[in-house]
Order: structure tokens, then sequence, then C-alpha cells
């Protein structure tokens, strides 16, 4: 089983992060992506995040239609501040599965990735996504990552990846980037501006019912 982990505030999930994970998944020929909502990003304050069980529910609407999609309330479970890396060693170590995994991120948050927790281990522990728009080629990651941690991958110009001392890949993969963006989404609701056609429309109806992303 190929799984993908594709984490984020997802605060709300719109079409952007749904179609993203389509080509993803087919790209690469994943079985499955797992979304996964933070419950406590660590590069956040908790007074700038709508509540848990409103993403959580969000995703869970809007991914209910694809059978190549599930939704993950591990973060949530876990006490204390939302760490990648905690959440990668949760799918590796829980029988019976022992999915091949594939972490998806964008990238920008992988040119961040020297502020993760443990960050040098966790390029080593399954296989990363790098998001990217359309015809862009990495070819050598030295300025992205340091020098001596660079060196340890190598890079295949056959399948544009490179390959770690654990055996692991990095992937740069092009998807459609649409300009969609959750604080715009957040921004156009609490201004009484429509969301139609950036959310599902079952995201849009929930977010009226629950009155999310108004101004207090």
């Amino acid at each position: 089983m190929k799984w993908g982990l594709f984490g984020g505030t997802f605060d709300p999930i719109h079409l952007g992060h749904l179609r993203c994970a389509q080509e993803i998944c087919e790209d690469l020929g994943l079985d499955r992506i797992i979304f996964i909502p933070a419950a406590h990003p660590p590069h956040k304050s908790e007074g700038d995040i709508t509540p848990f069980h409103h993403r959580h529910e969000m995703i869970r609407r809007a991914v209910a239609g694809n059978t190549s999609f599930a939704i993950s309330d591990i973060e949530d479970k876990r006490a204390g501040k939302s760490y990648s890396v905690e959440t990668i060693r949760h799918f590796l170590d829980t029988p019976p599965a022992k999915p091949e995994l594939y972490f998806i991120m964008g990238q920008d948050a992988f040119h961040t990735i020297e502020t993760w927790k443990d960050w040098e281990h966790l390029l080593l522990l399954c296989n990363f996504v790098v998001m990217t728009r359309p015809g862009f080629i990495v070819k050598d990651l030295n300025g992205i990552l340091p020098k001596d941690l660079s060196a340890q991958f190598q890079y295949d110009y056959l399948s544009h990846t490179f390959t770690g001392p654990t055996g692991f890949h990095i992937y740069f993969r092009g998807v459609t980037l649409l300009a969609i963006s959750s604080t715009d989404i957040r921004t156009r609701t609490a201004n009484g501006q429509s969301v139609r056609y950036l959310v599902p429309d079952i995201v849009s109806h929930y977010i009226s019912m629950h009155h999310l992303y108004k101004f207090s």
C-alpha cells in the first residue's frame, strides 16, 4: 500500500488542496491520500485558527465522495504541538498496515524544513513529495538543505527524484496550483462575499451554517 500524508491547518480546506491531492495521487500511483488537519500547529498561535472539530468536519465532508481520500484526527488525539515527525512515526508504527508513506507538502514549506522538529531525521523516515508549479525542476538540493545533508541525496535524471541514504525519495512534482488561499476565503467570508467555486459547496454550506470566519 502506498499512502500519501497531506498535513496542514486546512482553515478551510479548498479546491486547490483537493485538486493538488488528486494530481499527486494519480502521478505517483498512491492507493490513498490521508488529510491530516493540525490540531496545534507549532508555527501558529491557538487563537489564529478555527477550532479543530470544525476544520476536521469540513475536510470529512469535502473528501467523502472520493474513495482515494481519507482523513485522520491523530494530531487531535496527541497532547501538545502537532509535529509532523510524530505523525509519520504513528503511521509507521501502527499495525497491522505497513504502508509506503509519501509526505506531501508545498514548496514554500519545504524551503523552511530546517525550522521543523527533528527535521534531519524526518527526511530519512519516508518519501517526501514537494508540490511545485508545472515545469519547475530541482536538480540540486544545495541552498535548500545544508551542504552536508544535501550531499547524501543522489539525483536521478530519469525520474527527477532525489534518493537519500535510507532509500527514500524526495519528489518534486508539478501540480495545478490554483490561486486560492484559505486566508482569502476567510477574508471574503468576513466581508460577506461569496466563496463559491473556491471551496466545495458542502464546505461553503458548513461555513454559513456555523457562522465561521465572521468578525466577532
